[in-house]
């Protein structure tokens, strides 16, 4: 690894011999878990603040909620849970009742299906979609042929928007689903309530980005 930069990707040891997984384990030179005890510290003093140790607590036990079969030993373990159920116990583990639901136009289907399941389980929820608040691009400086419908009116996906309602409607879960990218940034800098990600959106993949990382060697060797 350069210039001993940070680079847990690229960590050379396999993962049941690494020092973040065990006392005793192996380290390249730029590991953090080696190099940065103070904000280790920092971050166990960030703990120390209830709402956040409990949020962090119900975190860690959805994760191993969402697997079966670990009476049987590691090698047996399987995921058992799809992640909107694992989004729903959570929530119900953090007695949240509103959620906020943020959803881009291109998914309003998949949305409306999200929006009665959640509300089949009791959650009071607000959704709000992409094109909320009919703004033009123009007013974001962009030009008729930086459009998708050139030559017509066409709002702009207005996630700032989208955050301001849901912290004006009190939200106390938000859920992302399918937002542009930059846009889902934007949405996340804004909003006040803990966010999650059911989807993330990719347009030629299906919105599942990692079959273009999954087939890297093969149709997608052009990104390396």
């Amino acid at each position: 690894m350069k210039n001993n930069r940070i680079n847990c990707a690229q960590c050379p040891f396999d993962m049941p011999d690494r020092l973040c997984k065990r006392e005793d384990g192996k380290a390249p030179a730029s590991c953090p878990t080696k190099n940065k005890p103070q904000l280790i510290e920092k971050c166990r003093e960030a703990f120390q603040d209830p709402d956040i140790l409990e949020f962090a607590r119900q975190a860690s036990i959805q994760e191993g909620e969402g697997y079966g079969f670990k009476e049987l030993g590691y090698n047996h373990v399987r995921p058992i849970k799809p992640r909107i159920e694992e989004v729903i116990e959570f929530a119900r583990k953090m007695k949240y009742n509103r959620l906020g639901l943020v959803f881009c136009v291109g998914l309003r289907k998949e949305a409306a299906v999200v929006e009665k399941i959640f509300s089949s389980k009791g959650f009071d929820v607000v959704s709000v979609i992409c094109k909320v608040g009919r703004l033009p691009k123009e007013e974001i400086a962009v030009r008729d042929d930086q459009k998708i419908s050139i030559g017509q009116f066409e709002s702009m996906c207005n996630p700032i928007l989208q955050a301001l309602i849901l912290n004006d409607e009190k939200t106390e879960l938000n859920v992302l689903m399918g937002l542009c990218v930059g846009h889902d940034s934007l949405f996340l800098k804004y909003a006040e309530a803990p966010c999650t990600v059911l989807a993330v959106k990719d347009r030629m993949l299906g919105h599942n980005p990692l079959a273009a990382v999954y087939n890297i060697d093969s149709y997608y060797r052009y990104l390396k």
